[in-house]
């Protein structure tokens, strides 16, 4: 029997925390306050989405931010005096494949849901008539969604939402900072793994190999992204995910890589020597990212824009032997559901906003490339690293890679 753990629950599951029983519901109706006069309708992933058979089911992260659902078919109708879970009929050959599906009718719905009312998806359209005699519009995320809604109300305005729930995404809660937490403690934990697989000889796919059975085994879901274990000539590409080089010693190797756990994604950099000890010229450059790195996290601050980071590494890179034309990227972007996380880029930074700062040089001459990630979370007066356990010295990194 497969069991529903309630949507709205507080409990720990592995370490992680889950929101509190009325934190969607606040989403949701925070959401409604931001959009007033219009019925908000978001629809679920479907089983049918990219990549589901190989990597599993993923829930679309707007409709996980305002449910907690994670199942796929389902269906959100939010309004005025209006709070509606809509979920598939359940049907036996897709429980055969698949599992139980929460049957709507069962008088456990709500409880299992986190919802006061949970209907069929069958009733979406008649109930979203109904919100629609009190409503001027109807408000949705995406395009499939936008062509559906428009074809079955042909004389009402559709707009988007995407724009009202990013701002509501960009400030965690405790439970979402929690969360962010142990996704990124797990990420250090499985970049310590990778550090340790690291030598001359060794592929790139060994390493990346030994992040994946790191965070698998602390419980997370999965990666938050293809990671990137870029060793030598390859740490010029940005996104280099193919991994099948053969490190050799005297390199370095760009390691950017995170977990996803409880839903939530971490986003970690290091670079590294694959023989245990930087060269000078490797050594310098680091140093100077580093600098870069410090520079935009003292930047870090209510009021601040992403924007004034990338400026102040920037400036430091320039001040550094003119090093501020190899950094080809803006330097942060926000963290949460996903990886690059809903969000207004050009708004100021606000507290308990949990962002990534992650300067680097790419200089295709020398085929060499370094790159320094971490999250922080923006305080009240300033910035707190979430990932700042993971050794960032250059020394400090000489002596991890020692002890392996």
């Amino acid at each position: 029997m497969r069991i529903w753990w309630p949507a709205a629950a507080l409990f720990a599951a592995g370490g992680v925390l889950w929101p509190a029983a009325d934190e969607y519901p606040q989403r949701r109706a925070a959401l409604a306050a931001a959009l007033e006069h219009g019925a908000v309708v978001v629809f679920a992933a479907g089983e049918e989405s990219a990549g589901v058979g190989r990597t599993g089911f993923r829930q679309d992260t707007n409709f996980y931010y305002l449910s907690g659902w994670e199942e796929p078919g389902a269906a959100l109708l939010i309004g005025p005096r209006t709070d509606i879970l809509f979920l598939p009929k359940p049907e036996t050959r897709r429980e055969t494949y698949h599992g139980r599906m929460l049957d709507p009718a069962d008088p456990g719905a709500a409880a299992a849901t986190g919802f006061r009312t949970v209907l069929p998806l069958a009733r979406l359209e008649g109930e979203l008539g109904r919100v629609l005699e009190n409503s001027r519009r109807i408000y949705t995320v995406g395009e499939e969604a936008t062509v559906r809604l428009r074809r079955a109300f042909p004389l009402r305005e559709v707009a988007s939402a995407g724009e009202a729930l990013a701002r509501l995404r960009m400030t965690k809660s405790p439970a979402e900072i929690a969360s962010l937490r142990r996704a990124a403690e797990a990420s250090m934990e499985a970049h310590r793994a990778a550090w340790r697989r690291a030598a001359p000889g060794v592929y790139e796919y060994q390493v990346a190999a030994a992040l994946a059975h790191s965070w698998l085994e602390a419980g997370c879901e999965r990666a938050a992204f293809a990671p990137i274990v870029a060793s030598g000539p390859n740490a010029v590409v940005l996104h280099y995910e193919k991994n099948r080089r053969r490190m050799e010693a005297g390199e370095l190797v760009l390691i950017d890589a995170g977990a996803e756990c409880a839903a939530y994604a971490a986003d970690v950099t290091r670079t590294v020597p694959v023989s245990g000890r930087f060269s000078e010229r490797q050594r310098k450059l680091y140093e100077a990212v580093l600098g870069a790195q410090q520079a935009a996290i003292a930047a870090v601050k209510p009021g601040a824009r992403l924007a004034d980071l990338t400026r102040a590494a920037r400036e430091h890179l320039d001040a550094n032997g003119g090093l501020g034309r190899y950094l080809t990227h803006r330097v942060s972007h926000h963290m949460g559901l996903d990886v690059h996380d809903a969000a207004d880029l050009d708004a100021p930074l606000a507290e308990n906003m949990v962002i990534t700062v992650e300067p680097g040089v790419y200089i295709p001459e020398e085929n060499l490339g370094i790159r320094i990630e971490d999250m922080v979370r923006v305080t009240k007066t300033g910035a707190e690293i979430l990932t700042a356990a993971l050794e960032r010295a250059p020394e400090a990194i000489e002596r991890a890679m020692e002890r392996r």
